[in-house]
């Protein structure tokens, strides 16, 4: 079942909720593209939602695409759920949304966390999978014994949060991933950041340590696209690289910005997303 949405931001496209049997409900913004365009999925990052994350890019992606960007569980409007946060379900999840819509085959395009969900929609839906544009992202994101020390006190927090104070939830909402200060848009920054599920979004935060893709991404072929943030201090250019070197048929596109490109580098971000979602699918079709 389909339940529609009022947009919050001017220009955002059509959002609703969706039921996913046995999943549960779920948020999505859908924008049609033109006339039998390929489908992106959107996978937003680590204590964002589809629209802070992907506000910036929804028109310009729309130009050549279907863009359907959703939630992940524990963040905005995603799928709320007793079981503890898996970057797997969130994968299953999107998946799940493609089925409602009665999209067949995608290009996941993942930031940071949501990354780390493309690869693993790939591991598990593979044949659904065209392509995938991975941007700010790794195959792994723990290296440093003070990154281990970052998430294993994550871990702490997960397990506590219930009865973590709203003032030190704003604290961390504050100090996690991509910072907030979206000058003019505070408060509809802070309004989305609101409804997050705290426990599952800290429970999100020692998923994305303990992930590590590099025993398998190499049998990744379908052709890909790596946005890499070069003046990142989130997550590693080093490890962008590397993240395109595991794969078989990857593009780099730099973009000489911090973490948070996509909207406070939009103007040398946006357009190189949509470079690289087009590289992707020519290279998917095999055309020039």
């Amino acid at each position: 079942m389909i339940r529609e949405s009022v947009a919050t931001l001017p220009g955002l496209p059509r959002g609703f909720d969706i039921d996913l049997p046995g999943r549960g409900r779920i948020f999505v913004r859908d924008a049609p593209g033109p006339a039998g365009a390929p489908t992106l999925l959107l996978l937003h990052g680590w204590t964002a939602t589809a629209d802070l994350n992907w506000f910036t890019c929804f028109d310009a992606l729309s130009a050549h695409f279907r863009v359907v960007a959703c939630d992940l569980r524990g963040h905005g409007r995603g799928i709320r759920s007793s079981s503890a946060f898996t970057l797997e379900d969130c994968a299953d999840d999107a998946a799940a949304v493609a089925d409602v819509l009665g999209v067949p085959t995608f290009i996941p395009v993942g930031y940071s966390m949501g990354g780390a969900v493309a690869q693993l929609l790939w591991r598990r839906h593979e044949f659904r999978v065209r392509g995938a544009v991975l941007c700010a992202t790794s195959g792994y994101f723990l290296a440093s014994r003070e990154e281990r020390l970052t998430f294993l006190g994550l871990s702490g927090l997960a397990a506590a949060s219930r009865l973590t104070p709203a003032q030190t939830r704003d604290w961390i909402s504050d100090q996690l991933y991509l910072q907030r200060k979206l000058t003019g848009f505070e408060g509809w920054a802070a309004q989305q950041i609101s409804s997050h599920d705290w426990r599952r979004v800290l429970e999100a935060g020692r998923a994305i340590g303990s992930f590590d893709s590099r025993p398998w991404l190499g049998a990744f072929a379908a052709p890909s696209a790596v946005v890499v943030t070069t003046a990142d201090t989130t997550v590693s250019p080093v490890r962008q690289h590397e993240l395109a070197a595991t794969l078989r048929d990857a593009e780099v596109f730099e973009v000489d910005a911090e973490h948070s490109a996509v909207y406070a580098a939009r103007e040398r971000f946006v357009p190189r997303l949509v470079e690289a979602c087009r590289s992707v699918h020519r290279r998917s079709t095999g055309t020039a």
